[in-house]
């Protein structure tokens, strides 16, 4: 999950549109202030700026995280596929594809993306919602990043995107918990994804990517649809659905380990 951190960044910044237009850096707590007039303008409730931002605090490890970042993807496609891939996991998405059998085909049928690719995903992304889908604050984070200057503009949407979550009510306040980039859930969405592309799947008013499986893997299914994903074509490196896939993630070797894992898994 943490090596995705990159490419998932560099994937949003080609689509990213400025929300904000806070200045970045200089002391942190006045940024704070002017995003939070900033979300105010956009129609953020007072409630909800003052819930998610208030005394939040810059964290210098999230920043030293996100340097260390680069040249992730330096291995061949053999040896992070066999870091990623093994039995235990394969069985374990089997596991999946049996127990939400029905959930799965419902979600196929209105989406047309396959059920095993579905679940590799969602495999590697936190095996299977039981994972670590990130420890941080969601708030804390993207108002770092947001203050750094190297990608103000894209974090600046994605921290609106986030206080649009909590408006919502789609998650509460202590379920804003994420990764060091700021995603969120079992597939790991950023909150900009998040808004554009989740579903409620389940039914209950709320799209709820942390608890909800039907809304995780229909809110996956719903991006890769939106991004040209066709049920019954192929989704191997060189194929149109594997260009689809680049919206979930630009790295190729990523994505020739979702298309390995979801062949594993189906037996192919």
């Amino acid at each position: 999950m943490l090596g995705r951190c990159l490419a998932v960044i560099v994937a949003v910044l080609f689509a990213a549109t400025p929300a904000f237009a806070a200045r970045c850096g200089g002391d942190f707590n006045s940024f704070v202030q002017n995003i939070s007039a900033e979300a105010g303008s956009a129609g953020i409730s007072q409630g909800v700026i003052s819930q998610a931002l208030g005394g939040v605090q810059q964290d210098m490890g999230v920043l030293a995280f996100d340097r260390r970042q680069r040249g992730t993807f330096n291995k061949t496609f053999e040896q992070y596929v066999s870091t990623r891939v093994g039995a235990g996991r394969i069985n374990g998405g089997r596991a999946m594809l049996q127990r939400h059998a029905a959930l799965l085909s419902s979600i196929e049928q209105k989406f047309g993306v396959p059920r095993q690719i579905l679940v590799a995903i969602w495999g590697l992304e936190t095996d299977f919602g039981k994972g670590d889908m990130g420890k941080l604050p969601v708030f804390r984070v993207l108002a770092t990043m947001a203050h750094d200057c190297r990608r103000t503009e894209l974090f600046q949407t994605e921290l609106l995107s986030a206080l649009k979550i909590l408006q919502r009510g789609d998650l509460r306040l202590n379920d804003m918990i994420g990764a060091y980039a700021g995603e969120i859930g079992q597939t790991q969405f950023l909150p900009s994804s998040y808004i554009k592309y989740g579903v409620d799947f389940d039914g209950d008013g709320r799209v709820d990517l942390r608890h909800s499986v039907p809304d995780v893997l229909a809110s996956t299914a719903n991006l890769l649809h939106t991004s040209g994903f066709k049920l019954g074509a192929p989704y191997g490196e060189g194929s149109a659905n594997f260009e689809a896939m680049r919206e979930w993630n630009r790295a190729t070797i990523y994505r020739k380990t979702i298309a390995y894992f979801a062949d594993q898994l189906v037996g192919r």
